[in-house]
């Protein structure tokens, strides 16, 4: 048993072939997927896919690249889906200084506003985070998010921004990076993190794990990601299936 904490089957790069890519994932153990949607297109097809699957849970907000197109209409709109029983978070939200479609007092307030959300309705936050580390845990720290904590997905920072962010009631989870050769910093943090709170994702169809790099990712594959941390924590497989599983059922009250 496995859980996908964060993939995009609500992504156009799996329109030709969405059935074989969540068998292949079942076949492999991957018992649940949450889906992540992120804009109106990926948030309505959230909603119909996890009317189709019983295995499938969602997460919906809006990403911050594109936090210049989020209206009111749309957070009362998100607000308003997150009654569904099956929609277990809110996200995903944060700040990316990559891309610069979204000047970033607007992400800031996007942010913010998405926070106050997941408070109203009681749902843990899943984190964004690219090139904004310091301005994420600020924001963070300001809007009180630990009242209902969440995740820091694909977390890249530092064992220090790990604690920190531990200390705000979230869990830190990791995807294909960590199987990267060169990337020492996933690698540190997957030893560093207490068991009971890290999770696994694949962030699908992105970041696709060795020997995969560069090919589009699938769910199927988060058993690399399980598989490395263990061989990092010098535990067995199972035991991080065990504990990732518990930690996501506890966090999203599962």
């Amino acid at each position: 048993m496995l859980i996908d904490t964060h993939v995009h089957l609500n992504a156009d790069q799996y329109d030709e072939d969405l059935q074989e890519v969540i068998d292949r994932a079942l076949e492999e153990g991957i018992d649940r997927m949450f889906v992540v949607g992120f804009d109106t297109k990926t948030i309505e097809r959230t909603m119909k896919l996890i009317d189709q699957y019983n295995f499938i849970y969602g997460i919906i907000g809006w990403h911050p690249v594109d936090a210049i197109d989020c209206t009111e209409e749309r957070l009362e709109w998100i607000e308003e889906l997150s009654k569904h029983p099956k929609i277990i978070g809110i996200g995903e939200m944060g700040l990316d200084y990559h891309w610069d479609k979204s000047p970033k007092d607007i992400q800031k307030e996007v942010f913010r506003k998405q926070i106050a959300l997941a408070k109203r309705v009681q749902l843990p936050i899943i984190i964004h985070n690219r090139e904004a580390t310091q301005d994420c845990v600020d924001i963070l720290r300001e809007e009180s998010a630990s009242e209902v904590g969440g995740i820091m997905h694909s977390f890249s920072g530092s064992n220090e921004i790990a604690d920190e962010i531990l200390k705000m009631n979230f869990y830190v989870s990791l995807g294909g990076p960590v199987t990267f050769k060169n990337a020492k910093q996933p690698k540190e943090v997957a030893q560093h993190v207490p068991l009971d709170r890290l999770l696994v994702e694949t962030d699908a169809p992105f970041l696709s794990p060795h020997p995969y790099r560069g090919k589009r990712n699938e769910p199927a594959r988060v058993k690399l990601v399980a598989e490395q941390i263990a061989e990092l924590r010098g535990l067995s497989y199972e035991e991080v299936c065990e504990a990732t599983t518990k930690n996501a059922e506890r966090l999203f009250k599962l």
